[in-house]
C-alpha cells in the first residue's frame, strides 16, 4: 500500500512538473510574441480582406466570368 502511494506521489510530481514546464514554454512564446499585439487589429482587417478577395475569385470562378486578367 505504502509503494502505491509513492508511486501515485512520483505520478503527481512528474504531471506537475510537465504543466510546469509547459506553462513555462506558453509564456516564453508570448512573451516573445506580445511586442506585436499592437498589430493583432491590422491583421484582421487584412484577413477579412484576403478572406473576401478569395470568395469573390472563387465566386467568379464558379459563375464563369474570366479570373485572369490577361487571356
Amino acid at each position: 500500500m505504502i509503494s502505491l502511494r509513492l508511486a501515485i506521489i512520483q505520478g503527481e510530481k512528474n504531471m506537475h512538473r510537465t504543466l510546469l514546464t509547459t506553462l513555462i514554454f506558453i509564456f516564453l512564446i508570448l512573451f516573445i510574441i506580445s511586442p506585436f499585439a499592437a498589430l493583432a487589429n491590422l491583421m484582421l482587417v487584412l484577413l477579412v480582406a484576403a478572406f473576401f478577395f478569395l470568395l469573390g475569385s472563387v465566386l467568379q470562378a464558379i459563375v464563369g466570368k474570366k479570373t485572369d486578367s490577361h487571356s
